[in-house]
């Protein structure tokens, strides 16, 4: 179900959307041969005259595909409108024959199972009470509404609490919906909204489906994941919506969120799911999100877990913000001591003894038996005459890491040591374990390895340390956020941003334990949370806070914001790192989100959705893709005759030199907000390989909002010989000639490609 929900942010308005799925069904025989399909239609189709009503126009559609005696309109899921002109329902493929060739529909997509990607951070990223600082300067994003589609909400968190909150904006046109354990008391002028949306997830159950999971038919938060990101977004006011269920969030449920928050009134949508990436007319959050922009919403979304894997990079439109994730400064150390005296770093939230963080020694027993996952820690794996009392070592992968701990408890094990394999280095997510725990990273876990091996009775004790900050380099990207290069559009770099996204405390519901097992029977406030899922409301905060000091500026002109702005040093003045590497523009975008600066740019880059339009013509796009994309009916050829030489005026830039191929110019405009009468000088590290020429290398502005455009010439000058796609990477940076305080960076990321 979706639930949507909103929440003033001490002025920030968060509107939160859940998807819950309602487990007891009865689903008739003649399902099994059914797939649910989004039909879109032609927003001025012939047919649709003829009716008074959108969703009678769109109904009609069943009433001729529809063979059997059936109902058509238990087949019907939901009417669309602001995202695009459609509808859900579900068919045979008898049925979606038919419908193919019926007057007014250009596209029929199957519907899509997406998966979310899944406090101090706040003081991380230099926000604070100071009256010159972005949380003053944005009056705390008074009035602003972040639209979140998540798996809902957990109402009674003290997270969204709405002491001392403004009444509701008057541009908000939203409800709250009651359901299980919800009602309209449930929002308040902090959760200002809530919605949800059950029908795409309940037409795919089946019998066979396991109902082990509690869900709520209501914006009610069932799994943890939308309460702690609409906290993240924004703290003690937030808006959230409930779209996701412990399954997944299906592409039907989530367009239906996008198109009540466009109506309702958000400001900025915040969806921390996604899949792999597809063409973007194939993509309905690309799809629903461009309809968004249009309506003035910044979209926010999270680039997926994916990592390190490249091009993996998810929600890559280029009218989306991509957010990937970063690490923070804090640690909790959960140091390993070893029986022959070696120590090993290990990280872990088990709270241990308060009266002695001195872990009693135990004897150490790694089981590997392949055919039953025993290295693995699988349930009904572990043989208890083995495990008993004992500290059990459990590989990373395959099932959850708290998984592994309560499968260790069930079987008598007294501890756990949750070892890193390859595939994860040297990565720390850590977790609220069932039992005494720690993660060590893939170098301590060799060492851990071959002490067992080298000994007939290894042991081994865990020393907690609480929370240790500011000691650590940070930020630093996630081994898990995704990567670029984007696959279906290399020519935009992918992600745009990076934010915190590893260890995130924020609010938890209270019908689950910290661990998020059912077994779990410890309740908190907050608990801890990794991925990209948490990267992306960071995002979405930071960029309520700008709209809310800039309320006219367009969502690109807040994207570029947050891009030109970054910080690519961490704490300590080093490169952000990537493991052991300075990170590249494929892992870390523009660099690390900075509010503080973000909030006061100097310069943007603006884009206007005819711009959109120009640079799919230039992907080569076909019309008909185009116009499922954007409902715009365009001749690609007059547009390009009219915009030779065209570039996105994107704030990176991202180039490819194909075969054959030594130059490429780039057009780039630039709009003063910042100081009257300003002069910017520009600053260039060119790639690797490449030859620079920017022109003209000052630019002045003499009021606010003008416009001044420049351009760049690439140059390869690398050898010929190099076998395969190469890379290379630099910057070009805008400076201001009297206060240095304004500094617009772009990111330029050059790629040699053989095909």
């Amino acid at each position: 179900f979706y639930n949507c929900f909103i929440c003033s942010m001490e002025h920030k308005i968060f509107f939160f959307f859940s998807l819950a799925i309602f487990l007891i069904l009865v689903i008739p025989l003649s399902a099994s041969n059914l797939e649910t399909y989004i039909v879109q239609l032609h927003p001025h189709g012939m047919s649709k005259s003829s009716f008074t009503e959108r969703i009678d126009w769109h109904y009609s559609f069943l009433k001729q595909t529809i063979l059997s005696e059936e109902d058509p309109l238990s087949r019907f899921l939901y009417s669309y409108s602001d995202t695009m002109e459609g509808f859900a329902a579900r068919f045979s493929e008898t049925e979606l024959e038919v419908l193919r060739n019926m007057q007014d529909v250009i596209a029929i997509r199957p519907d899509r199972l997406l998966q979310l990607h899944t406090t101090y951070s706040y003081k991380f990223l230099g926000l604070g009470p100071a009256k010159e600082g972005a949380w003053s300067r944005s009056a705390y994003g008074q009035g602003t509404i972040i639209g979140v589609l998540d798996t809902g909400v957990w109402p009674e968190s003290p997270s969204f609490g709405d002491q001392h909150m403004p009444p509701l904006p008057r541009k908000w046109k939203g409800i709250c919906q009651e359901g299980e354990k919800f009602n309209s008391s449930s929002c308040n002028r902090k959760l200002i909204g809530a919605r949800f949306y059950t029908k795409g997830h309940l037409a795919t159950l089946t019998s066979s489906i396991s109902t082990s999971n509690v869900e709520y038919v209501s914006p009610r938060d069932a799994h943890g994941h939308g309460t702690h990101t609409s906290s993240t977004a924004a703290g003690a006011s937030v808006p959230m919506a409930n779209v996701c269920w412990f399954s997944g969030c299906y592409s039907s449920d989530i367009l239906a969120g996008m198109d009540d928050a466009i109506r309702d009134g958000v400001d900025v949508l915040s969806l921390s799911l996604g899949g792999f990436p597809i063409p973007l007319y194939d993509d309905s959050i690309a799809i629903g999100s461009y309809r968004a922009m249009e309506r003035g919403v910044l979209v926010i979304c999270a680039a997926g877990n994916n990592g390190p894997i490249p091009s993996s990079v998810a929600n890559e439109a280029p009218w989306i913000t991509t957010v990937g994730a970063s690490t923070l400064d804090r640690k909790f150390p959960a140091i390993l001591h070893l029986g022959n005296g070696q120590v090993l770093y290990g990280e872990s939230m088990y709270p241990g003894n308060r009266l002695s963080k001195q872990g009693k020694e135990l004897e150490l027993v790694y089981l590997r038996d392949g055919n039953r996952g025993s290295e693995l820690c699988f349930k009904g794996s572990l043989s208890r005459a083995k495990v008993r009392g004992r500290m059990v070592v459990c590989d990373r992968g395959v099932n959850g890491r708290s998984e592994k701990g309560e499968v260790v408890k069930e079987s008598g094990g007294a501890g756990m040591i949750l070892a890193n394999t390859e595939i994860n280095l040297e990565e720390n997510s850590v977790d609220v374990h069932v039992l005494p725990a720690t993660l060590v990273g893939y170098s301590e876990s060799v060492h851990l390895k071959n002490y067992i091996n080298s000994t007939k009775r290894p042991r081994a004790r865990i020393e907690f340390g609480g929370t240790i900050i500011g000691k650590s380099r940070s930020p630093a990207v996630a081994l898990f956020s995704s990567r670029g290069p984007s696959l279906t559009n290399p020519s935009i770099l992918k992600p745009d941003i990076v934010a915190p996204g590893v260890n995130i405390i924020a609010a938890w519901p209270q019908n689950l334990g910290p661990s998020g097992l059912p077994q779990d029977s410890r309740r908190v406030n907050f608990s801890v949370l990794s991925g990209t899922s948490m990267a992306c409301p960071h995002v979405s905060g930071i960029a309520a806070l700008i709209r809310s000091a800039h309320p006219t500026w367009s969502p690109a002109a807040v994207r570029s914001a947050l891009m030109t702005t970054t910080d690519v040093n961490d704490h300590f003045g080093a490169p952000l790192m990537d493991g052991s590497k300075p990170a590249k523009l494929f892992a870390m975008g523009a660099g690390h989100v900075n509010p503080e600066r973000a909030i006061d740019p100097g310069l943007v880059y603006n884009i206007m959705p005819d711009d959109y339009v120009t640079h799919l013509c230039t992907l080569k796009y076909t019309k008909s893709e185009i116009f499922t994309l954007t409902h715009r009916s365009v001749s690609c050829q007059e547009i390009m005759a009219k915009n030779r030489g065209f570039s996105l005026n994107y704030p990176s830039m991202s180039v490819i030199f194909k075969r054959n191929r030594k130059s490429k110019m780039v057009r780039r405009q630039l709009t003063n907000v910042g100081l009257l009468n300003s002069t910017y000088s520009v600053e260039v590290k060119a790639p690797e390989g490449v030859e620079i020429r920017v022109k003209p290398q000052t630019l002045t502005f003499s009021h606010l909002y003008q416009s001044v455009s420049y351009r760049v010439w690439l140059t390869s000058t690398r050898r010929k010989g190099i076998q395969g796609d190469t890379y290379t990477q630099g910057h070009l940076t805008w400076v201001h000639t009297q206060d240095s305080h304004y500094r617009v960076r772009s990111p330029i990321s050059v790629t040699w490609a053989e095909k």
